[in-house]
């Protein structure tokens, strides 16, 4: 007798986040790239794309007026200010893709992670805290990706503190010293979260069925 599964488990949302430079947007990439049924949470912002990003992509790139209107309407599932600029993730793809069995990957900070596990979709929620190896090895990633000012790099260092803070918040947490070791860790810990009890909804009847099986004998 082999399980099947009739109907789908709800998906569950996979939020990962870290301070700038701790490695938490490439692991989301590589995680993306290892599974093709996962759905990345495109947020909104209001901050100018920077080179080589394009609307509905990385981002969408929202006027401050248009953000506001959808938080107001209630299509934001969660938002909040960081460094001037606002992001949000827009509800709706997110609740269609939980009810189809889809897994939504969220690459937000512990503000938006911190809203969405205290929302009614928190029992859903996977959460996993990237942290650097050593400040100073965070400060040098940040400085080699050549994308931000002194000002910006120095306003990112300033808030890491504050961010790390919030590392006993979430369910797992990854010390990313090397990116393929924190992968491997990062995978391990979706392919557990999935095999749960609770989010395999089909299970009670497979059992019945073993339990059936017992009773012909």
């Amino acid at each position: 007798m082999t399980m099947t599964q009739s109907h789908p488990r709800r998906g569950l949302l996979l939020i990962l986040s870290s301070p700038s430079g701790a490695g938490k947007s490439t692991l989301a990439r590589r995680l993306m790239a290892w599974d093709t049924t996962l759905r990345f949470s495109v947020s909104a912002t209001t901050r100018a794309p920077r080179p080589g990003e394009e609307d509905g992509r990385e981002y969408y790139f929202k006027t401050r007026e248009a953000f506001g209107a959808m938080v107001q309407s209630g299509d934001m599932l969660e938002h909040a200010e960081v460094f001037g600029n606002f992001y949000g993730s827009p509800r709706g793809p997110v609740e269609q893709a939980m009810k189809v069995g889809r897994d939504t990957l969220f690459d937000i900070d512990w503000q938006g992670g911190q809203q969405i596990r205290n929302s009614a979709l928190g029992r859903d929620v996977v959460s996993i805290f990237v942290l650097p190896p050593s400040i100073a090895e965070l400060e040098s990633r940040l400085r080699g990706r050549a994308q931000d000012s002194e000002e910006v790099i120095a306003g990112r260092m300033a808030k890491s503190q504050s961010e790390i803070s919030h590392w006993a918040e979430y369910d797992y947490v990854i010390v990313n010293r090397d990116i393929d070791n924190a992968f491997n860790e990062l995978t391990t810990i979706l392919e557990a979260e999935r095999l749960r009890r609770d989010r395999q909804p089909a299970l009670a009847d497979f059992v019945r069925g073993l339990n059936r099986e017992f009773e012909a004998r």
